[in-house]
């Protein structure tokens, strides 16, 4: 059985996308089939892997609408082994076609259920807000994996991260557990930054992440080149760091990942046609 990752964080702007996208690359480079759901509908997840927008493809949305199955949405990537179910702008409306409907908030779990045995990981990037869609990705989800900018803003929404988690155990989800903090766009240069990391480690101890992601043009270009930095640019800073923090991630779940990998030749030699 795969484990569930929703990647979530309520306040927009921590380098949620950036981070689903290049952990999900990154696992899949280790070889690992893994499976990304675009669950925001910004479509962003989608696009930075080179995957089109279709109107006339299945998509999240129809997924949680019980009008396609996750199999049936599910596309290749620009990442061998890195499989996608995208997003749609349809999914603005789902919060309101699925009021009233039975069982709303378990939509996402159902439907992965049949293909949860298929993939080691399924991770599920989230809109920055505690919507009905992140509601659904939640109540699917094994465990939380929570970027977070090292600023004063992210201690105060510690308290709701936390608060959050138990009321969504409590109601929907009593296995629902933190997978890990990922300190994102880090300065190691500042004060500030130092402090924060050092008070969220205090906080939540070994579920903050050695690895910390720093702000990297080449993390920012890449979307616009439909590919995840680790493969639009390997030996960057950027794809160091999600290489990094995978590894982290797989070593907390019981694998065995050998060190000095060949990252630059690993992500050439797995590169495949994108998604039309």
């Amino acid at each position: 059985m795969g484990k569930v990752i929703a990647v979530v964080n309520q306040k927009g702007g921590v380098g949620k996308t950036t981070t689903a996208i290049n952990v999900a690359a990154t696992l899949a480079l280790h070889g690992l089939r893994t499976l990304l759901v675009d669950c925001d509908p910004q479509t962003n997840a989608s696009g930075g892997l080179g995957v089109a927008r279709d109107t006339a493809r299945a998509s999240t949305y129809d997924v949680l609408l019980q009008e396609a199955s996750a199999a049936d949405a599910t596309v290749g990537t620009s990442v061998e082994r890195l499989e996608l179910i995208p997003a749609s702008k349809d999914l603005i409306g789902a919060n309101f076609d699925l009021q009233g409907q039975p069982q709303r908030e378990f939509r996402l779990r159902q439907a992965l259920a049949p293909v949860r045995e298929q993939y080691p990981f399924i991770l599920l990037d989230c809109p920055p807000a505690l919507d009905l869609l992140t509601l659904n990705a939640l109540v699917a989800a094994d465990t939380l994996l929570v970027p977070m900018q090292a600023e004063y803003f992210a201690l105060e929404g510690v308290s709701e991260l936390v608060g959050t988690l138990d009321r969504v155990a409590a109601a929907f989800q009593p296995e629902l557990a933190l997978e890990g903090v990922a300190l994102t766009m880090f300065d190691p240069r500042t004060s500030l930054s130092q402090q924060v990391a050092e008070n969220l480690r205090d906080f939540f101890g070994d579920k903050l992440y050695r690895t910390t992601v720093p702000r990297n043009v080449r993390v920012a270009e890449s979307p616009s080149h439909g590919l995840p930095v680790v493969l639009y640019d390997p030996r960057s800073r950027g794809a160091e760091a999600y290489f990094d923090l995978s590894r982290e991630l797989l070593l907390a779940n019981g694998y065995r990942v050998p060190k000095g990998e060949p990252r630059g030749t690993l992500a050439a030699e797995t590169m495949s046609t994108p998604a039309a």
